[in-house]
């Protein structure tokens, strides 16, 4: 599908000869006459700017990390709310026109701001695509059709009312948008049987640089490839998201089974480093680690065993039984329940709550944090674990979150789609910690740069491995628009995406070579005499 746009380009210059004095002053009614009347829609109910009352509640509702929520922030010139994929439209013209570079936001829950702020550009616009979260449901084709600005929680809960036997295999916290989510992966409770989020994806509607709208047959497949799991941002605005739903069990059983140090917490995660990528694909079991006291009042670790099975507590109790029995695992530590509801079990909400609350968009988790990722291929030697706990205890609240890979991960090619973490990977590592005091913000970055540099010897190399979706600026970022070098944006694309780094450059160069779509770790151009067709890649 493309939309023909000659018609609404039609009146485009016109405007342009109105605006074209006002290039000094972007945020003027000039600038937002463009967007309007570009649109074919002379209500700008869906442009916000500072002179607005809504501003700031609109820019502030769905940041959840209040590291980029101060006083020193870079703030966007306008907020854009689409109403219509026309709106998109024109706000990627009418910015191209006046040199604005634009954010697009899906849920909010980027790690370093990036879809709702700017280390560089002065001038920027946030692209706030929260009102376009449309979900339809194909029970009978197990194919759901998904916007943008929806989140995950709100995807769930749709898919669950149709069919208590579908769901999608996608992230644990519900209030993540589905566009950032897919964009760069999608890692969940699920990965180990149907893989991420981005493995489901079967089509997608996209509007590019020059403001066409295009599906999976009129994008190409180089194009649809890059965007399921490239990361969101760099290609275009992702509106639309086609996903395969996959099957769940009348009942799923979860547990979480907790050990200290002192109870034998480090010998238990030092055997699931070396099983728990090779359990059932049924069976999923990260490891989460985190400072506590003692019986005696010191301060030690506690290692948390947090379980999805998908199939009756009978099965699980057998399954661990036979692979891991040093868990000591028994009918007690352990809840049936149906899938919909071990989604909220997974995320942070007081136990009993209703599965309703996945509708609900506002995140409970708002506060300062901070994030990092690692991924390891051969397991940490036991005589060490020691010295990663007392790293830990030297931060002041640092959690350590561990997913398994294996099972339907390691059968997918690395090159399927852009995330290339699959055979050979363990599980993968995120440093985490939040706060709620903005004056400790530097000390706890500190100890996560210090707890990430240590961990060097213990983790993949060659190159170091780490999440996208976790972004993180400390690995290197773009330095300017205008001068943006491939060679130095290896630094942290190919930590990223491994050897796909080169192939999603090269997409780049075809579908945005003059680099509209750009931000500090945005896919940079690369433009060679091979990328004049991208049959060619």
């Amino acid at each position: 599908m493309e939309v023909n746009i000659l018609v609404m380009c039609a009146i485009f210059p016109l405007v342009l000869g109105v605006v074209s004095s006002a290039v000094s002053d972007p945020v003027s009614d000039t600038f937002l006459q463009c967007l309007t009347q570009y649109s074919n829609d002379t209500n700008s109910n869906f442009v916000f700017t500072p002179k607005d009352t809504e501003y700031t509640s609109i820019l502030e509702s769905t940041i959840i990390n209040l590291r980029f929520s101060t006083s020193a922030t870079p703030k966007p010139l306008a907020i854009i709310t689409p109403l219509t994929y026309a709106h998109i439209q024109s706000a990627i013209l009418c910015s191209k026109h006046f040199k604005i570079r634009i954010r697009i936001r899906s849920g909010g829950h980027d790690y370093s701001g990036l879809s709702y702020t700017s280390n560089h550009q002065s001038s920027f616009v946030v692209v706030d695509l929260n009102q376009l979260r449309s979900i339809t449901v194909q029970p009978d084709q197990k194919t759901a059709w998904v916007e943008t600005g929806a989140t995950i929680g709100e995807l769930y809960y749709w898919v669950s009312q149709e069919s208590q036997n579908l769901g999608f295999p996608a992230g644990i916290c519900a209030t993540v948008g589905v566009g950032g989510q897919i964009s760069g992966g999608g890692l969940g409770t699920m990965i180990r049987k149907y893989g991420l989020a981005a493995d489901n994806v079967i089509d997608a509607r996209i509007i590019d640089a020059n403001g066409r709208i295009l599906d999976r047959e009129s994008m190409g497949e180089d194009l649809f490839w890059a965007i399921r799991g490239g990361g969101g941002g760099s290609f275009g605005v992702v509106v639309a998201w086609k996903v395969n739903l996959v099957y769940v069990p009348d009942k799923v059983t979860v547990f979480t089974l907790s050990k200290t140090l002192e109870q034998g917490g480090s010998s238990l995660f030092n055997r699931w480093q070396y099983i728990g990528h090779k359990l059932s694909e049924d069976l999923f079991i990260r490891v989460i680690t985190q400072p506590v006291l003692n019986e005696a009042g010191n301060r030690t670790i506690e290692v948390i065993f947090n379980s999805l099975f998908l199939g009756n507590v009978d099965k699980l109790i057998e399954t661990v039984t036979d692979s891991f029995p040093e868990l000591g695992l028994q009918e007690n530590d352990c809840s049936e329940m149906s899938w919909i509801e071990s989604i909220v079990y997974f995320d942070i909400y007081p136990d009993g709550e209703s599965i309703d609350v996945l509708r609900d968009r506002i995140s409970n988790g708002i506060s300062y944090f901070n994030g990092k990722s690692d991924y390891v291929t051969e397991p940490i030697p036991e005589e060490k674990l020691d010295q990663i706990w007392e790293w830990c205890l030297e931060g002041e609240n640092p959690v350590l979150i561990m997913d398994p890979q294996g099972g339907k991960m390691k059968e997918i090619e690395e090159t399927s789609i852009p995330y290339p973490h699959r055979k050979g990977y363990l599980y993968n590592i995120q440093y985490f910690e939040q706060w709620e005091d903005e004056s400790v913000s530097e000390k706890r970055i500190s100890w996560m740069r210090k707890m990430y540099k240590n961990m060097t010897p213990y983790v993949a190399k060659d190159p170091r491995a780490a999440y996208v979706n976790y972004r993180d600026l400390d690995l290197g970022e773009n330095d300017n628009a205008d001068n943006t070098s491939y060679s130095d944006a290896k630094k942290w694309g190919e930590k990223y995406f491994g050897d796909n780094f080169r192939r999603l450059a090269l997409v780049k160069g075809v579908v945005d070579p003059d680099n509209f779509f750009f931000y500090e770790q945005s896919i940079p151009p690369l433009i060679t005499s091979d990328t004049d067709s991208y049959q060619s890649f």
